[in-house]
Parts: C-alpha cells; structure tokens; sequence
C-alpha cells in the first residue's frame, strides 16, 4: 500500500486540511472571509483551495470532485459564476449542499465551504 501523507494539520480542531492517498488527495473544509458576501466567501474558499492544492503543485485544474456546502442553496449560481471564472471550462463534478454551519454569526456569519478530491497524474484534459 502507499503511504497516506497529511498536509496543513490543525491540532486545535483536530483536523488535515490535505490528505494524500495514492494518487488523489481529498481536501476539506475551505472557507473565505465570513461575514463578507457569499461572492467574497466563494471566492476566498477557492483561493483557499488553491492554497492547500499548492502545498503539493497542483492547480485547481486537477480537482476532480467538489461537495459545496451553502447556509442558502438559492446561492448556487452565484458560485456557478465564480466557477466558469476560475475553472476555464475544466469544470469538476459536484453537488451543492444546505445546511446549517456550527460556526460562529450564525445566518450572517459562513454562507459557503467546499471540500474537493483532486487527482495528481499527469493526464490529459480533453
């Protein structure tokens, strides 16, 4: 069996942010700035996404599943707009989520979190 390597570790929460295993690597929990826009919060998850996939040299173009979690599901084309800026058409699969965040602002506080599996060989993207 491969190794399994943990990346971006949280001891305080008790949490990896980038798990590696074989050939994926399962990232959780992005979120952006709370309290600002839900467009702000899309977009800083994503940057934050960025971030951790950068710790091993991928790009978001590697990401291959997503599981987008809204405080308001109705959001959902506001990040469609960010992911048709940020993805270039190489759009991975996903689904969107509601729930209730267990964070602190309650309904102004996080509206948006992404957790993705992204895939590390070289492929080619058709």
């Amino acid at each position: 069996m491969k190794s399994i390597t943990r990346y971006d570790v949280s001891d305080e929460s008790a949490y990896t942010g980038l798990v590696g295993a074989g050939d994926f690597y399962f990232i959780n929990f992005c979120t952006g700035p709370v309290g600002e826009s839900i467009e702000a919060q899309i977009n800083g998850a994503f940057d934050e996404l960025e971030r951790r996939l950068g710790l091993v040299g991928l790009t978001l173009e590697a990401v291959v599943k997503m599981d987008c979690l809204f405080r308001d599901i109705w959001n959902v084309s506001i990040m469609e707009k960010v992911i048709k800026e940020r993805f270039d058409g190489k759009f991975p699969a996903r689904k969107s989520i509601q729930t209730e965040f267990a964070h602190s602002g309650g309904e102004n506080g996080m509206q948006f979190q992404v957790d993705a599996m992204a895939y590390s060989k070289t492929i080619t993207i058709k």
